[in-house]
């Protein structure tokens, strides 16, 4: 290997690992003996009474080792599945609470939702005998609509909660909002349907758990984005034992997007049974098992009001969401569509005055939680599609409605009306370039190019800004090796971002040593700090972490040397890994000075022998990256297939930390972006409550043909408030995607059948029938 460079485009240092066969994800983890399996029984129901749960066939089965259902657990005192985050109500009361046991006991809420488990030698085996439980079920009306769950006489998913309504909040002024749309030349307003997603990682959900009888201490491997967020969870508030008696692992892990931060009801099951027996116990999901049971993201109807001058400057915006949490509140449910996006819904722009009001509604179905972007996709696309359609609507094009109304750069730092502070852009100039390498000049051209071959054409913009890189602090800890290597425990979890290749990337540039001296450890929650990887922070917070510590090493080390080689430490220059003593030939590497420090006599008062040393980021503020995307499409209008002939991206990141990894993470969430624009539906029965789109059969992910080639560059305006100049990247392109896709859809479509809007996802299907059904109107 060889020395990296903050801003290099270097290649994923794990990627020969993980190419040749040697990751180790959660259902390659061997723990000596043959692990036992853990099959769930699963209600079929999406809302039933459970009355009498009879074992005895399956207990005798063979190779069944153990069988719990809902009332072991209550027997047991086992605590439920939390919801972390405390949200207000208007009034100023607090949230309603969802109690959600690991296993249901007396009512299922959701087809899929866990009533019992069995363990037993081999999967099979468990599965067999789980068919063996007898359920009494007595089924209950069901709810699955968004909004029609909150409506008066909807079924109650829980009694106490009325109305389903598990909490009605607000974010703004809501004064200043009703005086502007008073005062407004005009309104403009429209209802929008954010879908729900199926997260559909590559790498589904597993765990595997251990127990060690002497210590009476168990380890968890489980698939995650932080072990120190399941380990407390698990072992504190739900088993009951003290985080101490478990150590949560996760290896490699191959996909998250926000599900894998949670715990969900198998994690404390496969504890609780390995402790139980004493012995190895997996669960590992097949891909349907996980469409019923992984916490889904997204699902809010929204409507969203503008008020106007007589120039089109927005004067107010109102926003009114109906948020789907499920049949329980996750552990951030209540989080994602109220405090975690509604600020975003300001957007870029200048708006005054705004006021969100967020009703969190309860359906029987499975829960939802924050999935890749978490909120902010949500406030993009409503807020984009909206400015649209209000462009459309007031005869201005869609570059010109929002130079109207962009914040200037001279007017940062900029406070918008929902409390955040914007400290560096360009928005405007952003705009601007992405349309220059669109070609948005030619554009006319080519749409007449198209409607010659029987295509409609059509062109989509929209600009973008996320809070992100903000909240908890992360650490680093680096331990000097005694064969010259160092190696750097971090708490954030790599899902496949390039994590290893980023944190070598800034240690090597700060301390000038080689790639391969550097070695990092995550996912331990007896060696590693607490962490998570989520809000696209990884690299702006614990890379920054990762900076302070090397920076840190290095200070301390120019005293160890100065001190070692007996001059002053002003005489001391750091440089390629090497402390010099200034105009002369004798130096010190940087591992030579790790083995003096170990040495007291070489250690500044106060400070602790060796190099090894901890730093820990806690972050000023949020950053706040900001883009613009735009997409060109051409239409069937005669089967409703869609072609993207171009799309373009420009944005502002602050600083790239490694181009060719950002570029990555650009592409990757555009793919998902579009996903759910274009295929991505989840359909629950109205009738029956199943879930319709359960398997890759029915449920559509984006594939080769849908992605399109993407032309990116960036216009960076460094940060200010974060030490490496960044702003967050992880969840960009799964934000802007969306609303510039059905942008350009509706352009197409509109000047042929005068349709203002659509919703996701925009099948063929779909699209071909919104079309045939607007040539009838004209038509009769």
């Amino acid at each position: 290997m060889a020395k990296f460079g903050i801003g290099q485009s270097v290649t994923r240092v794990e990627d020969p690992r993980l190419l040749t066969g040697g990751g180790r994800y959660t259902d390659d983890t061997k723990l000596g003996a043959p692990a036992a399996r853990l099959y769930v029984l699963r209600s079929p129901h999406a809302h039933a009474r459970i009355g009498k749960v009879d074992t005895t066939a399956a207990s005798k089965a063979p190779g069944v080792l153990l069988i719990r259902t809902g009332a072991d657990v209550k027997a047991a005192g086992f605590g439920d599945l939390p919801c972390l985050v405390p949200v207000n109500n208007r009034d100023g009361t607090p949230r309603a609470d969802t109690p959600r046991p690991m296993l249901q006991h007396d009512r299922v809420r959701h087809v899929g939702d866990p009533v019992a488990f069995v363990v037993a030698e081999t999967l099979d085996q468990a599965r067999d005998a789980a068919e063996l439980i007898e359920v009494d079920y007595q089924p209950l009306p069901h709810t699955t609509d968004t909004k029609g769950s909150a409506r008066a006489g909807a079924p109650l998913v829980h009694d106490h909660i009325k109305g389903n309504l598990a909490f009605d909040w607000e974010m703004g002024n809501r004064d200043k909002v009703d005086a502007a749309f008073k005062a407004a030349h005009r309104t403009v307003k429209l209802e929008i349907v954010n879908n729900r997603l199926v997260v559909n990682s590559m790498e589904p959900r597993g765990a595997i758990a251990e127990h060690d009888k002497a210590s009476d201490r168990s380890t968890l491997w489980v698939s995650s984005q932080g072990v120190s967020v399941i380990r407390p969870v698990v072992a504190d508030m739900i088993l009951k034992i003290g985080e101490a008696k478990l150590r949560v692992r996760t290896g490699d892990v191959g996909g998250g997007f926000g599900m894998k931060i949670f715990v969900h009801p198998e994690y404390p099951m496969i504890v609780w049974a390995a402790r139980t027996l004493g012995r190895t116990v997996k669960w590992i999901p097949d891909r349907q098992e996980a469409f019923l049971s992984d916490v889904q993201g997204r699902d809010h109807v929204s409507l969203a009001e503008m008020a106007l001058d007589k120039d089109c400057r927005f004067l107010g915006l109102r926003v009114t969401t109906h948020a789907a949490l499920g049949a329980y509140l996750s552990h951030y449910g209540a989080f994602i569509p109220t405090m975690a996006g509604s600020g975003m819904l300001a957007g870029l722009y200048q708006t005054p005055a705004v006021y969100v009001n967020v009703k969190g509604v309860m359906t029987n179905t499975v829960p939802t939680d924050a999935y890749r972007g978490a909120g902010r996709p949500e406030a993009a696309y409503l807020l984009e599609r909206f400015v649209d359609h209000i462009a459309r609507e007031t005869g201005l094009s869609p570059d010109e409605i929002r130079a109207r109304n962009l914040v200037k750069p001279a007017q940062l730092p900029w406070n918008t009306a929902l409390g955040d502070t914007f400290d560096s852009g360009d928005f405007e100039t952003v705009m601007r370039k992405a349309m220059v390498k669109a070609d948005w000049a030619g554009f006319a051209a080519r749409r007449l190019a198209a409607l010659a071959r029987g295509k409609w054409a059509g062109i989509g913009l929209a600009t973008y800004v996320e809070k992100c890189s903000g909240g908890a602090p992360e650490s680093a800890i680096a331990k000097f090796e005694a064969d010259d290597t160092v190696t750097v425990y971090v708490g954030v979890q790599t899902n496949g971002q390039g994590h290893e290749t980023a944190f070598t990337q800034i240690m090597s540039d700060r301390l000038g040593i080689d790639a391969s001296k550097i070695r990092i450890v995550q996912g331990d929650s007896d060696v590693t700090p607490p962490g998570m990887t989520g809000g696209s922070r990884s690299i702006p917070v614990a890379g920054a972490a990762v900076l302070g510590l090397s920076d840190k090493i290095a200070a301390k080390g120019k005293l160890v040397a100065a001190s070692a080689m007996e001059a002053a430490a002003s005489d001391i220059e750091f440089k390629d890994g090497v402390f010099r003593i200034v105009g002369t030939d004798r130096k010190m590497d940087l591992f030579d000075v790790a083995r003096a420090a170990k040495d007291p006599k070489h250690v500044p008062a106060g400070e602790k022998p060796g190099l090894d040393d901890d730093f820990t980021r806690t972050p000023q503020a949020a950053t706040f990256p900001n883009g613009c995307h735009i997409c060109e499409v051409e239409i069937d209008p005669d089967t409703g297939t869609l072609d993207i002939k171009r799309y373009t991206v420009m944005d502002d990141f602050g600083a790239a930390m490694n181009p060719l990894l950002l570029m990555g993470q650009v592409h990757g969430g555009i793919g998902q972006g579009l996903g759910q624009a274009l295929t991505e539906r989840t359909v629950y029965d109205a009738a029956s409550g199943q879930l319709l789109s359960g398997s890759f059969m029915d449920y559509a992910l984006p594939r080769a043909d849908v992605v399109p080639y993407v032309h990116f560059d960036m216009h960076n305006s460094p940060c200010t408030t974060n030490p490496l100049g960044l702003k967050g990247a992880g969840e960009a392109g799964a934000i802007g995607a969306p609303p510039s896709v059905v942008n350009a859809i509706v352009d197409a479509i509109r000047p042929h059948t005068g349709l203002g809007h659509v919703d996701m996802p925009v099948t063929a299907a779909s699209l071909w029938a919104a079309i045939d059904a607007a040539r009838g109107k004209k038509a009769a």
